[in-house]
């Protein structure tokens, strides 16, 4: 990865800087400061701060470095999080007005893992209510805006996440995915993130209050501007809770291939289930040429035997019901009363949704169950090929567009309005059979605005993702710096 200035450089060399005493642990916090003092009102990207108790810690982990005991491999790297993760001391909304003085009293696992890797955690990210939207937006905190063009958003739920990171105001985020929560901001914002391999990073401390249990599909994990913070930061937030770890620890394998030449892989660019924008599908053309001349073996016909059409289906179907908890009483009848204007023919988003936030247990269970039918299938395709390449989106950051509910927007799409919720099917391709993905930056599009690939790999081999990730970043490009923000 180039040496970009400070507040640019990824978290693994924030902290080398750091150890090499280039920088102390204070002088790196205050310089994101006064940065997020300079360009957040712009941003609206962190939304709750601890300056005080940030600066204690800084302090501290100078004093840490001194005494030559270094608290872990991210030692004194500044970091904010998504508003979402409980952290003592902090508010804990979810964007939603209900919960705007609910005051987290401990720290979630994540953050109380990467404070033992030796994080300055000084601040929290802004969301979208819920986490539910591919915008970030809510009355509680307003709107976050995209730092490579304000009037377009930047992604959403980890929204404020990828912003901050674009705009070199932290120096490494974590998120949270059900529905491309960290893929499609990375894409939009030009960052690298990593949806972890269902299971393997304990949300625990990332819930709404009086939750317990572990949503299906959802994972938990990180963003960074370097692949390598990637591995970094996953090595430290995966593995089991402490009730878990009594029966089983988390042993992720390494990657087995070593360069670019070694890898096997399939491109696909775009599908009638969520067609992609025709820059992007240049752009990631570009790129697998360059794969092609770069001795990978590369297909761009090779798919694993799944009808993706039925993929889309029951992704939305699990997806709606793993999210139809949040719903009350009043709602869930509400939805119920619906659905009865609809034909059970009809494959409409809002047809998709209304029958997923009431699926009968029996009829998730015949969901689930085709489900594990395509896990397979994904399974016996990744004997064949290393890796499955495609869009993490369907376009690049649109504008802003608050109004209305999420089914009932569009965005532009090769000259036609696309339903907002055609990208989901992006979000659905591996989530919904548990596999890990990571986004890298591919490049501007010939529009300015950046543009991610989405790797898609077996499950477990969360590592193998991540270093085609750092092999993409060495050899054809990785973060760069929104203009506007040295």
């Amino acid at each position: 990865m180039p040496m970009l200035d400070m507040p640019f450089r990824s978290a693994k060399q924030l902290a080398a800087a750091i150890r090499a005493r280039k920088i102390g642990c204070l002088e790196v916090l205050d310089l994101y400061l006064a940065r997020v003092a300079a360009h957040n009102p712009r941003l609206n990207a962190i939304v709750a701060t601890d300056v005080e108790g940030a600066r204690k810690r800084a302090r501290a982990a100078d004093a840490a470095l001194r005494r030559g005991r270094p608290w872990g491999p991210l030692h004194g790297v500044p970091m904010t999080i998504k508003e979402s993760y409980d952290v003592a001391g902090l508010p804990t909304t979810w964007g939603d007005p209900a919960l705007k003085d609910n005051i987290a009293t401990t720290d979630s696992l994540a953050v109380q893992r990467l404070k033992a890797a030796g994080v300055t955690l000084f601040g929290k990210t802004n969301v979208p209510l819920m986490l539910a939207d591919w915008q970030t937006h809510n009355v509680v905190y307003g709107t976050t805006n995209n730092p490579w063009d304000v009037t377009r958003g930047p992604g959403g739920s980890s929204g404020g996440s990828a912003a901050a990171l674009a705009a070199g105001l932290t120096g490494i985020e974590a998120g949270s995915d059900i529905g491309a929560s960290i893929r499609n901001p990375a894409h939009y914002c030009g960052v690298y993130g990593h949806k972890p391999t269902w299971g393997i990073v304990s949300p625990k401390g990332h819930a709404l209050p009086g939750r317990v249990s572990v949503s299906d599909i959802s994972a938990v994990g990180p963003l960074a501007r370097g692949a390598a913070d990637l591995d970094i930061a996953l090595g430290v937030m995966a593995g089991p809770d402490e009730i878990d770890a009594t029966g089983w620890k988390l042993a992720l394998p390494a990657p087995r291939k070593k360069s670019l030449r070694d890898f096997k892989i399939a491109v696909m660019i775009t599908d009638r289930n969520g067609e992609v924008d025709k820059p992007m599908q240049d752009l990631l053309q570009k790129l697998t040429d360059f794969l092609g001349r770069s001795r990978v073996k590369v297909s761009d016909t090779a798919r694993p035997a799944i009808d993706f059409d039925q993929l889309a289906r029951v992704y939305i179907a699990l997806l709606r019901s793993a999210t139809s908890g949040r719903q009350s009483d009043a709602a869930f009848r509400a939805a119920q009363e619906k659905l009865r204007d609809f034909a059970p023919d009809d494959e409409s988003y809002y047809a998709r949704m209304l029958r997923g936030n009431t699926l009968a247990h029996r009829d998730w269970l015949a969901a689930n169950e085709l489900r594990h039918r395509m896990r397979l299938a994904w399974a016996a395709f990744f004997e064949d090929y290393d890796l499955f390449l495609c869009p993490p989106a369907t376009s690049t950051a649109f504008p802003h567009n608050h109004g209305g509910e999420r089914w009932t927007r569009t965005i532009p799409v090769n000259g036609r309005q696309q339903p907002e919720t055609d990208q989901m099917f992006w979000a659905g391709i591996n989530g919904v059979c548990y596999l890990p993905g990571t986004v890298a930056p591919m490049g501007l599009t010939r529009d300015g605005l950046p543009a991610g690939v989405q790797i898609v790999g077996p499950q477990y081999a969360d590592r193998t993702c991540i270093h085609f990730a750092r092999l993409l970043e060495e050899s054809w490009g990785g973060f760069v710096p929104p203009p506007g923000y040295a």
